[in-house]
C-alpha cells in the first residue's frame, strides 16, 4: 500500500509539472475573435411600457453548419468549408438575436428579455436563421448572404394571426480575409435586422 506520505510528494510533483489537459483544446488560440454589432442604437427607456405591446426576441434555430464558432463557406450546392482562421466569439445566432432585439429597440419597439422578465410577453419573435455565411459559388462575385425565417405569434392566443415572413440580405466582400467577410456579414445583418423592425412595428 502506497503511504499517505507518499501520495502527497506524487501530487505535489504533478502539480509543478502544470497541467495534463489543456483547458480549450490543443488548437492554437486565433488572432482575433469575430463579433458582430447592431449599428442602430436602442432608444433609452421612457418610462414603464405595458406588457400588452412587449416583444420577446428569441433565440434562432440553426442548421448543423452553423452550430459551431466557425463561419460556413459555400462552395456548391451540396459542399459546405469553413473560413480558415475565422471563429466567432459566439455563436453567431445568439449574436445575431441581441442584434435584432437591439434593432426592434431602437425602432421603439419595447423588448424584453424573456430569460430575464417574469411578464408575459404580448408577442414573441422566433425564427431560423438558415444561412449566415460566404456564397463563392460563383468565385468571381463572392458575397455574404444572411437568411432569417421569422415568425410572429401571440403565445397563447390562439385566435391571434400567426405572422410568417423570409427575410434575405447578401452583401459583396472586397476580400475573403476573415475580417472582411465578417464586416459584409455585420452589415448584412443590420439591414436585415431593420426590415424585420419595419415589419414587427406594423
Amino acid at each position: 500500500m502506497i503511504r499517505p506520505a507518499l501520495l502527497s510528494v506524487i501530487a505535489l510533483a504533478l502539480a509543478a509539472c502544470g497541467p495534463l489537459v489543456q483547458i480549450g483544446g490543443n488548437t492554437p488560440a486565433p488572432d482575433s475573435l469575430l463579433t458582430l454589432r447592431a449599428t442602430a442604437e436602442p432608444r433609452p427607456y421612457a418610462g414603464p411600457a405595458s406588457a400588452g405591446t412587449a416583444l420577446a426576441v428569441t433565440l434562432p434555430l440553426v442548421p448543423g453548419t452553423l452550430q459551431t464558432l466557425r463561419l460556413p463557406v459555400t462552395t456548391s450546392d451540396t459542399e459546405v468549408l469553413y473560413l480558415a482562421k475565422a471563429s466567432w466569439a459566439e455563436q453567431p445566432n445568439r449574436q445575431f438575436q441581441r442584434l435584432l432585439a437591439d434593432t426592434l429597440a431602437s425602432a421603439g419597439l419595447a423588448v424584453v428579455d424573456s430569460r430575464q422578465s417574469t411578464a408575459a410577453p404580448a408577442r414573441s419573435l422566433t425564427g431560423t436563421l438558415r444561412e449566415f455565411g460566404l456564397d463563392v459559388r460563383n468565385p468571381g462575385a463572392p458575397v455574404v448572404r444572411v437568411r432569417y425565417d421569422a415568425q410572429i405569434a401571440a403565445p397563447g392566443d390562439r385566435t391571434a394571426p400567426l405572422l410568417l415572413r423570409r427575410f434575405d440580405a447578401s452583401e459583396p466582400v472586397p476580400n475573403q480575409t476573415p475580417t472582411a467577410v465578417a464586416a459584409a456579414l455585420n452589415r448584412a445583418a443590420n439591414r436585415l435586422a431593420a426590415d424585420v423592425a419595419l415589419w414587427a412595428a406594423n
